[in-house]
């Protein structure tokens, strides 16, 4: 067991593609996510097709204790050979003017996006200081460099993302650990479906007349990066689809 990472949010998306990357190309991994029935298919999906292994946490990374007790699981092989935390649980909530915002739907997005991060890199950055190596890569957005309308907090909880990834850059410095930040535009993923809470159509509406980026894109932008050289640290990168300027003008075709 030589590399093991951890992935946060691998129940579907982003997350379930990084985890398929990083185990085709043999990584050990630890999944994690709230919906362990997800958590078991895919851990039976990469053991059947790969040579790698698969540990499942199970619980809200909301919720700290559960954030805690999770991480006390991990049996001390993996921790010892953990190289890799990969922050990708987060989502959006509600698409509103602030001034007819739903407070629900900030304290979600606040709570995964900003805090749940934060319990889960308070738990595990002390594993990869151990070791003397590791690699943090947070899945932020575009919209944590510029905001649009009415995105308002969920912006909020993505500049939080981009600040914390520089600030855990200098204080992880001297224990010889990478911090990245993957910064995607539009992903065709359930994170529309469960911003407009689950009405699938406005979710489509989203990606149409347009080609997006797919969750492999990323996977394999991550791969690029945990793969450098030990001396290289890709600090950010931003990535869109081509027919997406930023966060708020993209070019649709007329069907």
């Amino acid at each position: 067991m030589e590399k093991v990472a951890l992935i946060t949010g691998a129940t579907s998306g982003i997350g379930k593609a990084i985890a398929i990357k990083l185990a085709e190309n043999n990584y050990n991994l630890i999944i994690t996510g709230r919906r362990n029935d997800r958590l078991e298919k895919l851990k039976i999906e990469i053991e059947n097709n790969t040579k790698s292994s698969v540990l499942t946490l199970n619980f809200d990374i909301r919720i700290k204790p559960e954030v805690q007790s999770a991480v006390n699981q991990i049996p001390e092989e993996w921790k010892n050979n953990l190289k890799i935390l990969v922050n990708n649980a987060g989502l959006a909530s509600g698409l509103e003017p602030l001034q007819k915002g739903d407070s629900e739907d900030w304290e979600k997005m606040i709570d995964t996006n900003i805090k749940g991060l934060l319990y889960i890199t308070k738990e595990i950055s002390p594993i990869l200081v151990k070791n003397k190596k590791g690699h943090i890569i947070n899945i932020g957005s575009i919209a944590g460099k510029e905001v649009y309308p009415n995105g308002n907090v969920y912006c909020a909880t993505k500049h939080a993302v981009d600040a914390l990834t520089k600030a855990m850059r200098i204080d992880l410095l001297p224990y010889n650990i990478k911090v990245t930040q993957i910064a995607p535009g539009m992903v065709n993923t359930e994170f529309s479906t469960v911003r407009f809470h689950g009405d699938t159509n406005k979710a489509d509406n989203v990606y149409k007349g347009l080609t997006p980026l797919f969750a492999k894109d990323i996977a394999e932008i991550l791969f690029f990066i945990v793969t450098r050289p030990e001396h290289v640290c890709i600090n950010d990168i931003i990535v869109t689809p081509t027919a997406q300027a930023n966060g708020s003008i993209v070019n649709r075709i007329n069907e």
